[in-house]
């Protein structure tokens, strides 16, 4: 096939799922773009500092609800709400239902974060001054109303998606890299230390209200009385246990990564963000358009032909794996180039450009494995198989404590790369391998 007959077989009618990926891809990737272009100057700004160490500690938290507990009830509102769209029921009604459910859970969370700050610091970051601990505290204090905001946002991202307006629900990720570079670029001396937080609280308030006045503006926002006891509903409240108590064990991972660079030296939790920058701007991508895209696609798909929706999904993982694979090989072998163009000047010399571009490499490995990973996690989770992922993010993080403690002994800050890398892997094949399963019970 030419390439001009590729173009159109991208773009045409039937092939809607392609092109909104690329959409949203492209979207995406402007994002990406912009997001690196603030690490980079964040990094020259701060280098593997103290400061970035208490910012990437103080945001773990609110950025760790967000994932787990209202990433979660997003992932299983979408699959149940096209259900509802599908059967012509009362979709306001579940709407509103899924807006009180977000607001209560982020209004709770927000508390429990304020109340269990302390505990949480002095339990995983024991030995430390007392300047550590208040700046993590003071950094977390702008950060925590984030978590209402995200949880907002991310169903009002959601329903947007349902209804294909992929751009409008891609571009709120434009606002927090914006805001953090004007702040730092402006106003850098008067906020201080705070400056990167304040930075992401302004950008999600921009963010959630730039998708309130679209989603009004295309009448998405349809709201009636709630009702708890509606089928759907009472079907995606019972996924939504299974859905956070994966996404809890999962987040999990990052907590424990985190916990044992703390025991290393000074910058090694910085050492391990920025180590994850390039893999995360390759992975964010495609993740952010497969979550997009694809979790409406499955659920929609699942109910009008459960065999068709299968071979699809094998297809996309095929494709995803040989393309990701590639870029992650071009990746490894420029990683020591990348890390010396985008971070090396300033504060942050060539002794942490040998860190970041080690710990980089080992990253990069699992790239293809965590992209395939998110198309099993949006399949699984658009027929409702969510248990299975709880039960395989439970193994997963047993066995990244252990080889934690067990790589670091031999290898130091490069173990607990080393360990992520082997966890992601054996986890999106054995998750893969129960998809597989799953679907010999799918009818044709």
């Amino acid at each position: 096939m030419n390439p001009k007959q590729f173009i159109k077989n991208i773009f045409s009618k039937n092939n809607s799922t392609a092109r909104n990926l690329l959409i949203v891809a492209s979207i995406t990737l402007l994002g990406k773009f912009l997001g690196f272009f603030k690490e980079t100057y964040i990094a020259s700004s701060f280098g593997l500092s103290l400061i970035l160490d208490t910012f990437f500690i103080a945001i773990l938290v609110p950025g760790f609800i967000q994932n787990v507990f209202l990433g979660a009830f997003k992932g299983v509102f979408i699959p149940n709400y096209v259900a509802e769209l599908k059967r012509g029921k009362n979709p306001a009604s579940f709407q509103a239902t899924g807006f009180l459910i977000t607001i209560v859970t982020s209004a709770i969370f927000v508390l429990i974060a304020y109340l269990i700050t302390d505990i949480f610091l002095e339990t995983l970051f024991p030995n430390h001054d007392e300047l550590f601990y208040s700046m993590i505290k003071s950094q977390f204090y702008f950060l925590a109303p984030c978590i209402f905001l995200w949880g907002i946002s991310s169903l009002l991202s959601g329903m947007l998606n349902i209804k294909g307006e992929f751009v409008y629900s891609s571009l709120p990720s434009f606002f927090i890299p914006i805001i953090t570079i004007l702040f730092l670029a402006f106003f850098k001396e008067e906020l201080g230390y705070n400056v990167l937080a304040i930075g992401t609280l302004v950008g999600s308030v921009l963010g959630i209200l730039f998708l309130i006045f679209i989603c009004l503006q295309k009448n998405i926002i349809s709201i009636s009385k709630p009702n708890i006891k509606d089928d759907n509903v009472q079907l995606m409240l019972k996924q939504v246990p299974a859905k956070v108590s994966s996404g809890f064990l999962t987040g999990m991972n990052s907590v424990v990564d985190q916990y044992f660079a703390a025991q290393l030296l000074v910058g090694s939790i910085a050492a391990i963000n920025y180590g994850q920058k390039i893999p995360a701007f390759l992975i964010g991508i495609l993740v952010v358009a497969l979550n997009n895209v694809l979790l409406p696609k499955f659920s929609s798909m699942f109910i009008d032909n459960q065999r068709k929706a299968f071979n699809s999904y094998l297809k996309m993982v095929k494709l995803l794996f040989i393309v990701s694979t590639i870029c992650a090989i071009v990746g490894i072998l420029f990683s020591d180039f990348l890390v010396e163009l985008f971070y090396e000047r300033n504060k942050f010399t060539s002794e942490d450009s040998t860190i970041v571009s080690t710990m980089q490499k080992i990253f990069l490995i699992h790239t293809p494995f965590t992209i395939c990973g998110m198309v099993v996690v949006n399949f699984l989770t658009s027929i409702n198989k969510n248990a299975f992922m709880a039960y395989s993010s439970l193994v997963a993080l047993i066995l990244n404590i252990i080889l934690d403690y067990v790589f670091i002994q031999y290898y130091g800050i490069l173990g607990i790369a080393i360990c992520t890398s082997v966890v992601i892997i054996l986890k999106m094949i054995f998750t893969f391998w129960y998809s597989i399963s799953v679907s010999k019970t799918f009818a044709i």
